[in-house]
């Protein structure tokens, strides 16, 4: 029995590692769907891959290195042939998630994203801080290696940062999202509804901004602050990586407002957009969320207090409403959701 719970666990371990790689490699082959070539090389305004690898870093811990490494080494293989240029990227690509996850741990970020500390935290630490790493051992291996000319290194600097960082602010909220997901247990009337009636205009309104000439992607904000005021980080999440979707699919192909313009245009207009996107989505959905748990602290504190009133002083809970007790702070809490 020993014997056999010793073998289970290092291949438990091996699994897992096998899994990080697999997803890491599956989310690569998804950000290579939609690409642009800049200055010669090819980079992708949205690298899931990043996200990916944060999030298993923040579920597994420090173990999950070597499935972030095995996963780049097979999206590095192919793209082009794996040699010593290689190593730079395989290494920035490993080292930047790493970075990223000991600088929240650094700060105390919590994964629930209930706190507007923990939203701040994933936007500069995470994703704009820790991707400086890969961008900067990304486009300097490839100027090392003569790839890229000296002058061409901050335009793919610039480019390899920004989708890097773009994967962490989308995808990472995502799947956090998702690996804690439930369905609510007491659903506001029309709950249902609501969720149904975002998710079709969220669809409408992504298309129209990003397939009209006309420069209307403002009108996305309004589907974001929605689905952020109203369902926290699981309505704001998946709203922000369709946004992300609409607006890489029309860069890419060069219709809607992004018909026209210039790679540079392009790629700043992206970028900006995707930026202000996750941020506004990120932060207000951590705001509401850490207001919402505040309220509920306050009223089991008024709870408690009223229970310990009545044992004291019986009949006096009654100037403590809606908090005197558990039937009337649940209907103080209706009254104030409705």
């Amino acid at each position: 029995m020993i014997r056999s719970e010793q073998l289970r666990r290092p291949a438990a371990e091996v699994l897992r590692i096998l899994a990080v790689a697999a997803a890491y490699w599956a989310g690569g082959r998804i950000g290579l769907l939609e690409q642009v070539v800049v200055e010669g090389a090819v980079v992708s305004p949205l690298w899931p891959p990043t996200g990916i690898a944060l999030s298993c870093l923040l579920w597994l811990g420090m173990r999950a290195w070597p499935g972030i490494a095995l996963g780049a080494l097979a999206v590095i293989a192919t793209i082009s042939t794996v040699g010593l240029s290689s190593l730079g990227i395989l290494v920035g690509n490993t080292l930047a998630p790493i970075a990223a996850y000991l600088l929240l741990r650094r700060v105390g970020f919590r994964p629930e994203l209930d706190r507007l500390r923990d939203g701040v935290a994933l936007v500069f630490a995470g994703a704009l801080g820790g991707m400086l790493i890969s961008a900067t051992f990304g486009a300097g291996t490839l100027v090392l290696s003569g790839a890229l000319s000296g002058g061409e290194f901050w335009p793919i600097w610039a480019a390899w940062w920004a989708g890097d960082a773009m994967g962490v602010l989308v995808v990472t909220p995502l799947l956090l999202v998702l690996r804690r997901a439930r369905l609510p247990q007491d659903p506001r009337p029309w709950w249902w509804s609501e969720a149904a009636a975002l998710c079709v205009a969220s669809v409408v309104v992504c298309w129209v901004a990003t397939r009209t000439v006309s420069s209307l992607l403002f009108l996305m904000f309004p589907v974001l602050i929605w689905a952020a005021l109203r369902f926290q980080l699981p309505g704001s999440a998946p709203c922000m990586l369709l946004v992300s979707v609409f607006g890489i699919s029309a860069a890419t192909t060069g219709t809607g407002p992004f018909e026209g313009r210039s790679l540079l245009e392009v790629m700043v207009v992206l970028q900006v957009l995707n930026g202000a996107a996750a941020l506004s989505a990120l932060l207000l959905a951590a705001i509401v969320t850490e207001q919402q748990n505040v309220r509920r602290r306050i009223e089991e504190a008024c709870v408690a207090l009223a229970e310990v009133v009545d044992q004291l002083a019986p009949g006096e809970t009654a100037h403590l409403w809606p908090y005197a007790g558990p039937a009337r702070g649940e209907e103080g809490r209706a009254a104030h959701d409705g």
